[in-house]
């Protein structure tokens, strides 16, 4: 395969040693090998088999079981192309025990030639029975000449425009070319990782070792072991990846404590703009949110940038929290950035903000700004002035605060809601971007997606983790319903009744346009059936495709009463806030995740009334819902527990898709599993401090190896 070498570091991190890397080359496979992210040989190493295949052995064709998949040899002892039902070629492939037919559906002239009478052929499928005898349809076809190969054959994880047979080349000549000496010092060996041969041999398996089986296992290997990861070279693989997510987590920390930022001290006295803050809202806050202020007010004050997660239910209050960090922030001279990842929910975050603080900063001479995508220019240049003359305390707005001309006079603390629905480029990108003067700014991000415990500990080992645990009280518990879609009429007159009442209603739609490629209701359509359905109810319609100003008009209406009916997208699924709203409902929810159902639940049952989200689910075709489906809803009725919500996601996806792969580019885990691999995580817990303090040289080639240039992530 054709290379360059690159003289910086090699897989194992040795500076100035020659790194192998893919070729980025005009070749269809070499671009799909970049693609997959395969750019180094240690790259390559690690692209371990989806499954495998036997080829070692040759099953005689009246052993084979129907379903089964084997591997036959035998003569052609017929070949002919037939035209009915429809156009195929059938080859008789005869050995000592009986026959088989080979039928292709899918061939060329040339396949008629080289599957001729009397040619010896190998052929792998599965055998299906039938009235006419054994058959295989599209099997894998070779010449019987070549040797049985003596280990599984590797089916790889590939993209279009890679075949196997390249892939399988890449592989095997990258592993053989590629250094892997060993990082891990014997005093910090992981646990159970030894050879369990039937001679009694025992030592500790390598990385070469367990790389090279996993690449092409015995024949005799209990395939369960393979499938299921408890290999002791997969343990092997497993404790490496996981030692590596701790030493990058706990380095980045370590990275960042050295770094300065400015001291935030809150004011002391009634004079404070906490204190005025706390006196004027409406509410007392809960003992969850003091708790959750006085840790990110300890952060604040200190000289170390702060790199905190704040995480709560929906409605458990994150937004004034933030806001009481602000006051800090401003209060010591300097000014907040807080970033939402929609124009809506920023104009949320806005309304409730200028409210609460616009009174206050005017007294200061100072501000709140707006920043978004689709302002008018002299709206734009008047916040942009603002902002670099520091007469904007507070900047609120969506991406457009990370762009270029934005330039903050003391930006001293920046908060990003729902972090998660940014790429990690764009939390990069404000990250660099806030630097000033030498000094980093406090970072606070905020989800309403709880992360367990462990999982925390495990993917937030670089962050402190504030949780609020506690709702306001009042909130009226929300009843959710699972409701087949056959009975849609049923519903259209519940929301008849609701309106008549003086309450509002949610309509969710997963598309806003009708496409050929899903059947789902989409909201353009469902909004007009609705409008004819319930007449002298205003219906409202609301999408991302929508211009700004007529998204903010229809949430005007709606935020006001006015409007009964609002059938939207997604789009409201977080950050929307109308007390009076008492119903949603959401279609196809057998297709949305859990955590965006609950999201959208919880833009109900935000004032005193009595509240109901009405999942209305469709079974298509089958007329039975998928297994996750089912318990995606099934966990949407029983609790409204946004932890155990969490709690079950992470059980129904696992941690990597849970978290989506941390939104995304940090170095996640591919091989490990946090739930099964309690052990083994332990193990690298407690090792990663050891490896960093007393081999630091190690640990830098251990973080190449496994991250290469993904570590910049981490400060994200």
């Amino acid at each position: 395969m054709p290379t360059t070498r690159r003289f910086s570091q090699d897989p194992a991190g040795r500076p100035g040693a020659a790194q192998t890397t893919v070729k980025a080359a005009s070749s269809p496979a070499r671009q799909a090998l970049l693609k997959l992210g395969l750019a180094r040989d240690i790259d390559l190493a690690l692209h371990l088999p989806l499954r495998y295949e036997d080829e070692t052995r040759i099953t005689p064709i009246a052993s084979a079981r129907e379903g089964a998949s084997v591997q036959i040899e035998g003569v052609v002892t017929g070949s002919q192309v037939q035209l009915h039902p429809r156009r195929q070629l059938v080859v008789t492939l005869q050995d000592a025990s009986g026959s088989c037919e080979l039928r292709f559906f899918s061939f060329y002239p040339s396949h008629h030639k080289t599957m001729g009478v009397g040619v010896r052929l190998r052929a792998r499928g599965e055998i299906r029975g039938g009235f006419w005898g054994r058959q295989m349809l599209h099997p894998v076809v070779k010449g019987a000449s070549a040797e049985l190969p003596a280990a599984l054959t590797p089916v790889y994880p590939t993209v279009a425009q890679l075949p196997q047979a390249y892939l399988r080349r890449a592989v095997a000549t990258a592993l053989a070319r590629v250094a892997l000496p060993e990082t891990l010092p014997a005093e910090l060996a992981p646990p159970a990782l030894v050879f369990d041969s039937q001679n009694g041999l025992q030592r500790p398996w390598g990385l070469r070792d367990a790389l090279t089986f996993l690449h092409h296992p015995a024949p005799d290997v209990a395939l369960a072991a393979l499938e299921d990861r408890s290999h002791p070279a997969w343990q092997r693989l497993k404790a490496e990846e996981l030692l590596a997510q701790q030493l990058s987590q706990l380095a980045a920390r370590r990275e960042r404590d050295q770094l300065a930022a400015p001291v935030l001290r809150p004011a002391a006295g009634a004079a404070a703009l906490h204190e005025q803050l706390l006196a004027a809202l409406p509410f007392q806050l809960t003992a969850a949110q003091h708790r959750v202020v006085e840790e990110i007010a300890r952060d604040l004050a200190a000289s170390r940038p702060m790199h905190r997660l704040l995480q709560g239910d929906v409605g458990s209050g994150k937004t004034v929290v933030a806001a009481l960090a602000a006051c800090v922030c401003i209060d010591a001279g300097w000014q907040c950035a807080l970033m939402a990842p929609t124009e809506i929910l920023a104009e949320q975050h806005f309304a409730k903000l200028i409210g609460w603080l616009q009174p206050l900063l005017a007294d200061r001479g100072r501000g709140v700004a707006w920043l978004v995508g689709g302002q008018r220019k002299r709206e734009r240049a008047a916040m942009l002035e603002a902002i670099a003359d520091g007469t904007a305390a507070l900047v609120v707005g969506t991406h457009a605060v990370i762009q270029e001309q934005v330039q903050f006079a003391r930006l001293g603390l920046a908060v990003i809601d729902e972090q998660h629905r940014f790429g990690v480029a764009q939390r990069l990108a404000l990250r660099k971007k806030l630097l000033h003067l030498g000094q980093e700014p406090h970072m606070l991000m905020m989800s309403a997606t709880p992360i367990p415990r462990t999982l925390a500990m495990s993917y937030y080992a670089d962050l402190d983790v504030s949780t609020i645990d506690e709702l306001p009280p009042g909130r009226t518990p929300i009843v959710t319903k699972l409701i087949a879609d056959s009975r849609k009429d049923e519903i259209v007159e519940r929301i008849a009744a609701q309106v008549g009442a003086g309450r509002q209603v949610y309509w969710v739609c997963p598309l806003i346009e009708e496409s050929e490629a899903l059947d789902l209701s989409n909201a353009t359509a469902t909004h007009q059936e609705l409008s004819e359905a319930l007449p002298g109810v205003q219906v409202g319609l609301l999408h991302s495709r929508m211009p700004a100003a007529e998204k903010k008009a229809v949430m005007e209406e709606f935020k006001s009463g006015r409007m009964g009916l609002l059938v939207s997208t997604t789009v409201i699924e977080v950050g929307v806030d109308v007390p009076n709203a008492s119903l949603m409902v959401i279609e196809h929810a057998e297709r949305f995740g859990l955590s965006q159902l609950h999201q959208l639940r919880g833009r109900v049952g935000r004032g005193a009334a009595a509240s109901a989200c009405v999942l209305l689910y469709s079974t298509g075709d089958s007329g039975r819902l998928g297994e996750t489906a089912r318990e995606r809803l099934k966990a949407m009725a029983e609790t409204n527990d946004g932890f155990e919500i969490a709690r079950r996601d992470l059980d129904i996806r696992g941690p990597g898709e849970f978290l989506g792969a941390r939104q995304s580019g940090d170095a996640l885990l591919r091989f490990a599993d946090l739930a099964g691999d309690t052990g083994l995580l332990d193990w690298a817990r407690e090792a990663a401090p050891i490896m960093l303090e007393r081999h630091p040289e190690l640990a830098a080639q251990h973080l190449e190896r496994w991250l290469g240039g993904k570590s910049d992530y981490l400060k994200a």
